[in-house]
């Protein structure tokens, strides 16, 4: 039973560093673009702040992962 914990723990935070990880990622090179983007254009400035917040998302959904792992499957 002890282990079987520990493995939950360890897949949950797997599960939230990898999703992290590619947010992370994600949000870089898009809001490098979305202010090149801004820099060219004033107009673009909703859209790039639009698509620099969706990547969140991801990470939100390996919280939402995580969060399972240890209360669904928890005996």
């Amino acid at each position: 039973m002890v282990a079987d914990a520990g493995l939950m723990a360890i897949g949950a935070g797997i599960a939230v560093g990898v999703a992290g990880i590619a947010a992370g990622m994600a949000e870089g090179s898009i809001g490098s673009t979305a202010v090149g983007a801004m820099s060219k254009n004033e107009r673009f400035f909703g859209k790039g702040l639009l698509m620099t917040v969706i990547p969140e998302s991801i990470a939100i959904f390996g919280l939402v992962v995580a969060l399972v792992i240890l209360f669904v499957f928890n005996n």
